[in-house]
């Protein structure tokens, strides 16, 4: 199946728009829609060319601890000889628009919309934009955690259209999670999955758990239950969820909601902050 995959607008709105939006930044959780991602609040990155980028999410006293997430875009022949400002960092790469040319350790390859992967702390890597129209895709950074007898994960390359979703439990399959690297792998202490519900579909219990998320809405809408609170979410919309903020959600139609999902997994605790 052919998936359209959101990403920020940009532009700016005009003069005419009223101020009144979605936005919400709670302690527990932070909504911030695909509206408020314009022109005015991209970055630009040292060592990308052609590149702009909105910082979705960054570590943060009272927000996120675990991660960074950027949407990034690419003009044609952008990219990155030196990507990666951080070694102890992993990546993973999501492709949402155009046409991506990633090299891993010299080898090449091409990632079109819904194109994956990942890559391990150490990595050498770099990203160009072979054209002709603009890249996009999410780029999503985690301080990996090394455990003493396991090695650090290899790169994996895949996409979306290559993966088959696993069904949740008793759902009839209306709740799906594509899971592009094993679950049960240890040197993995993220997952990052595309995550879709089938109009109507539910999270039938408000979920209270130990992982953070990041949830970037790839396609539709649903009703979202953070903390306390019922949410609109749509295509192009972000969502942080602090760890053990109740969550659940109600899919809205016509068509499937999917996003693409972080949590920090498969590591002990840590005991001292």
């Amino acid at each position: 199946m052919d998936h359209g995959y959101a990403f920020p607008p940009g532009g700016h709105p005009d003069q005419t728009t009223l101020l009144t939006g979605r936005a919400v930044f709670t302690e527990a959780y932070a909504v911030i829609p695909r509206g408020t991602m314009r022109d005015i609040v991209t970055s630009r990155l040292p060592h990308w060319d052609g590149c702009r980028a909105w910082v979705l999410a960054r570590p943060l006293s009272g927000f996120a601890e675990t991660f960074a997430q950027l949407a990034v875009e690419l003009e044609p022949g952008g990219g990155s000889d030196r990507p990666e400002p951080d070694a102890g960092a992993e990546s993973v790469i999501f492709v949402t628009g155009g046409a991506l040319s990633l090299r891993i350790a010299g080898s090449a390859h091409d990632l079109a919309p819904g194109g994956f992967a990942y890559l391990p702390p150490g990595a050498d890597w770099q990203v160009t934009n072979p054209g002709p129209g603009t890249a996009r895709f999410h780029w999503i950074r985690k301080r990996y955690e090394p455990v003493e007898g396991l090695d650090a994960p290899d790169p994996v390359i895949t996409s979306d259209a290559d993966v088959a979703p696993d069904p949740m439990p008793d759902t009839d399959g209306r709740w799906a999670t594509t899971r592009f690297v094993d679950p049960a792998d240890m040197r993995h202490d993220m997952a990052v999955t595309v995550v879709t519900f089938q109009p109507g579909a539910a999270i039938p219990f408000a979920e209270t758990h130990v992982m953070e998320h990041g949830l970037y809405v790839l396609e539709g809408k649903a009703v979202y239950r953070l903390n306390a609170d019922w949410v609109e979410v749509e295509a192009g919309d972000f969502m942080w969820l602090r760890a053990f903020c109740p969550q659940a959600c109600y899919a809205g139609g016509p068509g499937p909601f999917r996003y693409l999902l972080y949590k920090d997994v498969n590591r002990h605790p840590r005991l001292a902050l």
